[in-house]
Parts: structure tokens; C-alpha cells; sequence
């Protein structure tokens, strides 16, 4: 479906208080006069009508042009929708997620009236960094070789600069009692028997050792490093040439002196993540309060919802789910995941990336669903890009990635540099080390491919994750970096792990000026 047309047809409709079926404005979209068959669409609706249903278009325009075809298909005129509820589990009474009238739960549910600028003209959306369908990981060495080659070579030329480089190879053979730098990736942590530090740098050449003081100023940095994320180095080489003694440490980082892009005009975004549907800790009510206040005038101008992972609640994702499961199959969790996503307005544009829990690889980068799922989650032809992707918004870049690498800088990171109550200072390690997910090996998967696709290239103006299930935001050095916690209340596994997650929040960023508010609906 052309997405003006379309945007143009729903605009029309909020407008005079009416809201539409996805179907309905398909149709609408491609007849052979939209505007016209919008008209005699709105003049033969019951007054008691506030959605357009698809069998209200087939008899408006079948009454002057009996030709299916311009209905925008063959489907026979005569034909009605299932009115049947689909099948939506939740663990509780309230099974099913509320719906018009008897039908199935249409895409713009809820209070009508509320006008959404939907004028194709103001709204921008551009991707970047999607590599769905642009995998060529085999899982050979010369693929963990290529991607670490080119982590190093992008993310050093940051660095090259501020330091006087030399290869590690280069700096075996220097005379002894010299000043010297090095780019490379992180290759080994240690301390000594004096309590020092060892950081054994790598490049493209080999291996060097860096001891860093215990005595010095910026020896508490070496509790912020990583195994393989990129750094420099500049120091003294000792007498006989086999060691450095580090005298300044740097990280690629982000700019001080960043100023973050902004929209022209007052629009904004919802942040959400981590749905779980398909869990018995689903929270339908906390999510349908959320697309309630979705249709209301409070949110008239959220134009934007970007989902950062974990859709559904997955299966076999860790011990003894299948207990906490009430829908088992991953297929039948999409399908009521999209009847819930049905209840957000048809005129909010819609951006969504995988997570842990979802049905694609587990190894990150992880591409976009699958056309078969694609299909299943089509509800407003929601953008589908993978994790992680940056989404442009009226100039306004948002790096989306779900968090798995939190876990990582949280379990390796002293408790006062991150933590699970301050997700989002565990999300400046990351923006500091300008990498998602920079330690390989660990708790996070990382896919081999000839390009490092998590590498943040570009500042982004904000830093969305979720994963965690916390909410927590800041700023570090101007980029807005937001965990927007999760819609399922805690489940048995949680609290074996002492996880108490902050669910039924969602932030609602201003995206002229970067101002966060949060809405709570738990």
C-alpha cells in the first residue's frame, strides 16, 4: 500500500472522527478515485459507525461500480469478515484484547476524534543499518577474522589521531626508554602480584602489553574495559622494550561537544520494548490502557511507536518456560501479538526490531523476521528492521538495540559504573566504547559477517534498548539514552534471579526537544 495514500486516507478519516480497519483502507487506497470512494464510504456509514469497516467500503462502492477489481482486488463483494474473536490467551479471565462492537479487534480501537498530523509532507522515517537479508557469515575463521578486521580499522581511525600510533609489531622492535602509542582491540585483563593492571593489546600485526599503575589517576578506567572493544594507548616503553607503562588511556566515545539534531515542529515518539505476549505475565490490561491513551487528545501527537524486541514470549528461551507459557506456539503468539498491535491508531507510524525472545537467530546482528511472520505482524505495515538499525525521524536519529551486551556490562562492570536499577548508565559504557556489543565469547551472541554492523558509526541523537525490563534514562555527552522496561509483570524465573522488572511504562520523547515524560499504565 502506497504509504501517502494511505496516511492520506486515515488522516481524512481521524479528522471527521472515524477510525478504519487496515483492509478497509487498503481498499479505499486503491480504488480508482480514493477521495471519491471515501466520500460515498462516509455518506452510507450507520451513525452509530466509528470505524470503517471493510464490509462498509465493499457496499458503498459496490452500490455505484459492481466491478470488484475496483475495490482494490477480486474478492467477492459479498463476502464478510470472520467476526469470531481470534484466539488471545493472557493467563487471566480477560482473555481477549478489547474489540469494536462483536468484531475482531480492529487497528485503530479506542476513543475517536483525536486529529494526528498524517500529512506525508511533515513526516520523515529513514532507516539505516538494516542488514536483513544481507548476511554472508558462514561461521568460518576468515569470517571472525573479517568482522574483528573491520571493528578495528572503523573504530580506530577515530582514534588514530589522538594518539601516536605505531603497530604492535613495530613497537617490539623500538628502542627502549621511548614515548609510543597504539590502536588495538582488547585481547587479555589481568592484574599483577602488585596489584597493577596488564591490558594486552592487538592489532593486525600481533600483541603488546600495557601495565597501567595502580597509583595512577586513570587506573579506575581498566574497570570499565571489555574484552575486544577498541581503545588507545600511549605510554613509555621500559628499558628493554617488552612492556609500556601507560601513561593516558582513550576510548573512541562519543563527542563532548555533540549537538544532537532535532524536529522543526512539535511531534512524538513512543519507546516501548519487550511486549512478551504469549506469557501468563502478559499484562493485556497495562497494554490496553496504553493504546486507549494512544486514541485520546493527550497523545495526538505521537506519530511514532518503535519496539525494540521481544515481541513475543518465545519458546525453549530458558529453563522451565514451557510452565509460564499460555500460548505455546510461537506461530499463534504473533498472530495475537498483531491483534494487539491492531488497537494502536492507524495513523502512528510503526518501527520494529527483533529481540532474544523472538523467532529469528540468536546470534547478533539479528536480521528482520521472516516474510511469514512478516506477514502474520502486518498491522500498519510496521517498518521491520533489524537489530540493531537507526531510525531517522524528522531529522532526529534513533539507534535501536534491544540490550542483550547490558547483561554483559552489568555482570563485568563494578556495581557503581552500571546496574540493573540505572539501566541507562550501563548504556553510556556502550555509547563510550561506541559498540553494542563489544565483548565477544560471552553471554552475547555475536554472528561472524564481513562487516561489523554493531559499530555505531554515527552519533545517534538518542540510544534505545530494552531487554533488561527497567526503565531508566539520561544523557551522556547530549545523546538521550533510554531503556523503556517491558509489559510483562515477573515471572518465576525473574525471581529466581532477583529481577523485579518495571512494566507498563511507556516513554514519550518530544522529538523537537528531546524532552522525555513517562507514562505509566500498570
Amino acid at each position: 500500500m502506497p504509504l501517502e495514500a494511505s496516511a492520506r486516507i486515515v488522516s481524512e478519516l481521524t479528522s471527521r472522527g472515524y477510525n478504519a480497519e487496515r483492509e478497509a483502507v487498503t481498499q479505499l487506497t486503491s480504488a480508482d478515485d480514493p477521495q471519491a470512494a471515501l466520500e460515498r464510504v462516509i455518506d452510507t456509514l450507520p451513525e452509530d459507525a466509528l470505524v470503517v469497516r471493510t464490509d462498509h467500503v465493499q457496499s458503498a462502492l459496490v452500490a455505484t461500480d459492481p466491478d470488484p477489481k475496483s475495490m482494490g482486488g477480486e474478492r467477492d463483494p459479498a463476502s464478510k469478515l470472520d467476526t469470531t474473536d481470534p484466539p488471545v490467551s493472557t493467563g487471566d479471565d480477560t482473555a481477549t484484547p478489547p474489540a469494536s462492537g462483536a468484531g475482531a479487534p480492529v487497528e485503530t480501537k479506542g476513543s475517536s476524534g483525536v486529529e494526528r498530523s498524517a500529512d506525508p509532507e511533515l513526516r520523515s522515517l529513514e532507516i539505516a543499518g538494516d542488514m536483513t537479508g544481507e548476511s554472508t557469515g558462514t561461521g568460518e575463521y576468515s569470517d571472525f577474522v573479517s568482522v574483528f578486521r573491520d571493528r578495528l580499522e572503523r573504530l580506530g581511525s577515530t582514534l588514530r589521531g589522538r594518539v601516536n600510533h605505531r603497530p604492535a609489531t613495530a613497537i617490539q622492535n623500538m628502542p627502549g626508554g621511548g614515548e609510543v602509542g597504539m590502536v588495538g582491540l582488547v585481547n587479555d585483563i589481568r592484574s599483577t602480584a602488585s596489584g597493577h593492571w596488564l591490558v594486552e593489546l592487538e592489532d593486525a600485526t600481533g600483541t603488546f602489553p600495557w601495565l597501567v599503575m595502580k597509583d595512577r589517576e586513570y587506573a579506575d578506567l581498566v574497570g570499565e574495559l571489555l574484552c575486544d572493544e577498541v581503545l588507545a594507548m600511549e605510554g613509555t616503553l621500559a628499558d628493554d622494550s617488552g612492556i609500556a607503562f601507560v601513561d593516558s588511556m582513550y576510548f573512541p566515545d562519543i563527542p563532548r561537544t555533540h549537538e544532537p539534531s532535532t524536529a522543526d515542529r512539535h511531534v512524538q515518539a513512543a519507546l516501548i520494548s519487550d511486549v512478551h505476549v504469549g506469557s501468563q505475565e502478559f499484562m493485556h490490561d497495562a497494554w490496553n490502557r496504553f493504546t486507549d491513551w494512544l486514541h485520546t487528545d493527550q497523545a495526538q501527537h505521537v506519530e511514532y511507536l518503535l519496539l525494540a524486541g521481544d515481541m513475543v514470549e518465545g519458546v525453549g528461551i530458558y529453563p522451565d518456560q514451557d510452565e509460564e507459557l499460555d500460548i505455546v506456539d510461537i506461530y499463534e503468539q504473533y498472530e495475537v501479538f498483531n491483534e494487539y498491535l491492531k488497537q494502536v491508531p492507524g495513523d502512528i507510524e510503526i518501527v520494529m526490531i527483533p529481540g532474544n525472545h523472538d523467532a529469528v537467530r540468536l546470534a547478533e546482528p539479528q536480521p528482520g523476521f521472516n516474510e511469514d511472520l512478516r506477514e502474520i505482524m502486518s498491522a500498519h505495515d510496521p517498518r521491520i528492521v533489524s537489530n540493531p538499525s537507526t531510525v531517522t525521524l524528522e531529522g532526529v536519529s534513533v539507534l535501536m538495540y534491544h540490550g542483550v551486551s547490558l547483561d554483559e556490562v552489568i555482570a563485568e562492570l563494578p556495581e557503581e559504573k552500571a546496574s540493573y536499577e540505572e539501566p541507562h548508565k550501563a548504556m553510556y559504557h556502550l555509547l563510550k566504547k561506541r559498540h553494542v556489543a563489544p565483548q565477544f565469547g560471552g553471554h552475547t551472541r555475536l554472528a561472524p559477517e564481513e562487516r561489523d554492523y554493531l559499530v555505531m558509526d554515527e552519533v545517534p541523537d538518542i540510544f534505545h534498548t530494552g531487554h533488561v525490563h527497567k526503565l531508566g534514562f539520561g544523557k551522556y555527552h547530549n545523546v538521550l539514552a533510554i531503556n523503556s522496561g517491558c509489559w510483562q509483570s515477573q515471572t518465576d524465573f525473574q525471581k529466581s534471579v532477583n529481577i523485579d522488572p518495571d512494566a507498563g511504562y511507556a516513554p514519550i520523547v518530544d522529538l523537537d526537544t528531546l524532552d522525555v515524560t513517562v507514562q505509566k499504565f500498570s
